[in-house]
């Protein structure tokens, strides 16, 4: 067999995640007390290994062999990248007091459903005498996990939770988790609201939402149309964030680790706040 070939790949991301990334990984090492030297990779290595699977979604198995590397290594190696960077992740609170500070009128809040590999995992729900897979969703017809997303007004995101199963309605992915709402009533007054699509319509006393359209022959009145058209102006650069995270980390597109994993690997919001030098 011949030599294999090799070739120079570049990443499509400046110098600063990586640093900041190798530095929160020297610095877990040093709490852990890992002597020097004796990672299989040192610090900068580590910190590019977990880029190429964030950005590009190099399979593991080919960032093993890239590396010279055993595979359960680059599994375990992945996982402490993540780790740290979800460690690192803003709180909402922290979020919200930011863009109080920015002098935001409003945020916004959402959902967006990061694709999984099939998983048979079984959820409470049964049909023809069969449980439904736990994180199958049935609005976007694919395995997935739910996270909530809250962006300023400009879309930009702020902040993301941990992860639901896909097969729960948006509200009650947002209900679950403890703390959310509370901190947006908080963060809520007269100068400031929280917009959000019909999806969380049950929340609507403290969240803006769009008026529901009657069921027919009853129709909106053209004052209620013309608020549910300002209303989807202000709110439709919210799906910024979501798209901003997916097109920058391709392992967004589609995550192949525990599906549980995926509240964890939405920490590359520390990656996309580092690049862009942004927070709010």
């Amino acid at each position: 067999m011949s030599d294999p070939v090799t070739y120079t790949g570049v990443l499509p991301t400046g110098e600063h995640p990586a640093v900041r990334l190798s530095q929160l990984l020297a610095g877990e090492r040093c709490e852990r007390g890992t002597r020097q030297g004796r990672g299989a990779l040192g610090p900068w290595r580590h910190a590019v290994l977990v880029l190429r699977w964030f950005l590009d979604a190099t399979r593991v198995a080919q960032l093993a062999v890239d590396n010279g590397i055993g595979l359960w290594t680059a599994y375990r190696y992945l996982h402490e990248g993540i780790d740290v960077l979800a460690a690192a992740a803003p709180g909402l609170h922290g979020a919200l007091l930011a863009a109080q500070l920015a002098g935001h009128t409003h945020v916004q809040l959402d959902d967006t459903l990061v694709r999984t590999d099939r998983n048979k995992a079984a959820g409470p729900t049964v049909v023809n005498g069969k449980p439904v897979d736990l994180w199958w969703s049935g609005k976007h017809h694919h395995h997935g996990g739910n996270v909530q997303v809250v962006t300023a007004p400009d879309g930009w995101p702020l902040w993301t939770s941990q992860v639901r199963p896909g097969r729960e309605h948006d509200l009650t992915c947002a209900r679950a988790h403890p703390g959310l709402f509370s901190a947006l009533d908080a963060w809520t007054d007269t100068d400031r609201v929280v917009l959000a699509d019909l999806g969380y319509l049950g929340e609507a006393d403290r969240l803006i939402c769009p008026i529901k359209k009657p069921a027919k022959p009853a129709r909106l009145t053209a004052t209620q149309r013309t608020v549910n058209m300002l209303h989807s102006a202000t709110r439709a650069l919210a799906e910024r964030g979501n798209s901003l995270l997916k097109t920058t980390f391709k392992a967004l597109r589609r995550v192949s680790l525990c599906p549980w994993r995926i509240g964890a690997v939405t920490a590359a919001l520390v990656l996309l706040h580092t690049e862009h030098e942004r927070t709010i």
